[in-house]
């Protein structure tokens, strides 16, 4: 799909995803594709390709629910202090380039910013320790406080009963094609994904939504001191 600019005079509200649209989705990968089945396979006195195959099999059997994004369910299921495990590798979390300037530009615009994310507020409360993008937004939504994972039927709508948004002014910036389709569903008109959620790996394709590679090719244009 060719990419062409939000037409930001259209646009009242600004939903961003947060791992893999706003941060990089490398610290994520890392985290649960080595860092974890290394404490677990030591853990369980195992080998880390051992443990790597049984862990990707219980991440397999709840992704797309909201256990899949809670800290508490794999402290509990792993028996492993995910939170604290998560702390020790956070200067490892970076912003993709450009997308503090792009907040800042949509700041100055008047623009109404919301965080919306699967992440477990625990995880949510790391990051922000560790960014400061996050004063940007007006609100700080985890889906949890929703019960609802944001690629789930209904969670844009439940979404409206806590966060009014009209859906014709709206758009959303997320690194998940699932999200992103679960959004066009529900009526969302604006709908914007990442190329490369996670800079060290392939580019994801789509002919759905348009692809951002670098969040200066979604700044305002034409606005006096910006």
């Amino acid at each position: 799909m060719k990419f062409k600019a939000p037409p930001w005079a259209e646009i009242d509200t600004v939903m961003f995803d947060m791992d893999g649209t706003l941060l990089d989705l490398r610290f994520d990968n890392y985290f649960f594709l080595d860092l974890v089945p290394e404490a677990y396979a030591e853990t369980n006195s195992i080998s880390k390709e051992e443990s790597l195959l049984i862990i990707m099999n219980f991440y397999q059997e709840v992704q797309g629910t909201l256990n899949w994004y809670s800290v508490d369910y794999w402290t509990e299921r792993l028996k492993i202090d995910i939170p604290s495990l998560k702390r020790s590798v956070a200067d490892k979390i970076s912003v993709r380039p450009n997308a503090e300037l792009f907040l800042s530009k949509l700041q100055k615009l008047n623009k109404r910013l919301l965080l919306v994310t699967n992440a477990h507020p625990k995880t949510l409360q790391i990051k922000v320790e560790q960014t400061a993008i996050f004063n940007y937004f007006e609100h700080l939504i985890s889906s949890h406080s929703l019960k609802l994972a944001k690629e789930a039927p209904g969670f844009w709508k439940r979404l409206q009963t806590v966060e009014p948004y009209d859906p014709k002014r709206t758009i959303l910036f997320d690194d998940s094609l699932p999200v992103l389709r679960q959004a066009k569903i529900e009526q969302l008109k604006y709908l914007w994904g990442i190329r490369r959620p996670d800079s060290q790996r392939e580019s994801q394709v789509s002919l759905e939504f348009p692809l951002v590679d670098d969040f200066k090719q979604c700044f305002p244009t034409k606005i006096s001191g910006l």
